[in-house]
């Protein structure tokens, strides 16, 4: 019985896996027979699932829609991955989801196998989680812009982030993101002609469905970069623009990606630089082991100057004499 099991779940999974299989092709994978296919067939079926089949050598099966589907059946690892995702949607990372999250979990667990329930129970235990600064994001909102980035509609919205007066906008939305504690959109505006990155809790979303649209490469290729280079710029509270005596592609090489470099010449380059207040950013700049001026920044040059002196300081005390700093050879 425990190897049907096994099988059906495997079985499941394969016809949600791709739109059409054949009878043989599902007995090769499952290494049985195409009787034994279609008993299980049948066994889904009696659970509820509604599976169409074809007649003849061409048929097929495929998982049919529009049918009240039972709970899905979870394999070992699916089902402490649930478990882990509701114990952190509980946390209240996404409003609205918490009580709900809670009862679900209370439920999944009542059903876990105990050799299951130990391995989430010691990973909860195990773990401290810490409430972010980040503010929680409605949970129908999130749903609403995760259709419209399947449907690949367009998004018409109240953006709040637009100071006390918020603006209709209307943008392609490519996808979602979480970074930083928080959700993100990154969308393209055909007002602007160029790509955006908001923030999910400015966002309210109009109920009128917007058109569709076709789908635009990821911007600059790389989506991920992308993210984490405007992301990193956003969160910068103190900017500067300095120039840095070495070749561009050597100090692209040595600061993140949210730092713009453009080239001067062969042996020089701007850096477009921030951070939380001129003194980190002095900090960093000391660590990038490169020549450069802090053009017409006053804050900066002055705590440059301090780190200077304070390293200057520290040098000559090092060249002091001193009885407790003498190394004597035996």
């Amino acid at each position: 019985m425990a190897d049907t099991a096994a099988r059906l779940l495997r079985l499941l999974a394969l016809l949600q896996s791709r739109a059409d299989w054949t009878g043989p092709q599902l007995a090769e994978r499952l290494a049985v027979t195409t009787r034994t296919i279609r008993k299980d067939v049948d066994r889904l079926r009696a659970l509820g699932y509604p599976v169409d089949a074809a007649p003849g050598a061409a048929g097929g099966y495929r998982l049919g829609a529009g049918a009240s589907l039972p709970p899905l059946l979870l394999d070992d690892d699916e089902a402490v991955a649930v478990a882990i995702g509701l114990r952190m949607a509980a946390g209240g990372a996404v409003s609205g989801l918490e009580e709900a999250s809670v009862r679900a979990l209370a439920t999944l667990d009542q059903v876990l196998p105990s050799r299951l329930r130990r391995r989430v129970t010691a990973l909860h235990e195990s773990t401290l989680s810490l409430p972010g600064r980040a503010p929680a994001v409605d949970a129908e909102v999130l749903a609403a812009l995760a259709a419209a980035v399947r449907a690949r509609e367009q998004l018409r919205f109240h953006d709040a982030g637009e100071g006390d007066a918020a603006r209709i906008r209307t943008v392609e939305p490519q996808r979602l993101v979480h970074a930083h504690g928080a959700w993100h959109l990154v969308a393209w505006d055909p007002a602007a002609a160029d790509w955006c990155t908001l923030a999910v809790e400015t966002i309210r979303p109009s109920a009128h469905r917007g058109t569709r649209f076709a789908r635009r490469e990821d911007p600059e290729g790389d989506l991920a970069g992308y993210v984490e280079k405007t992301l990193g710029r956003r969160y910068w509270a103190y900017r500067a623009r300095v120039k840095v005596l070495a070749p561009a592609a050597r100090v692209a090489a040595r600061v993140p990606p949210a730092v713009v470099v453009e080239a001067v010449d062969d042996g020089s380059c701007f850096a477009n630089v921030g951070a939380d207040d001129p003194r980190v950013l002095a900090f960093w700049l000391a660590m990038m082991d490169e020549d450069f001026e802090a053009g017409e920044h006053p804050e900066l040059a002055a705590e440059l100057r301090a780190l200077a002196a304070r390293y200057v300081r520290a040098a000559d005390a090092s060249t002091a004499p001193s009885s407790a700093g003498t190394v004597r050879s035996a």
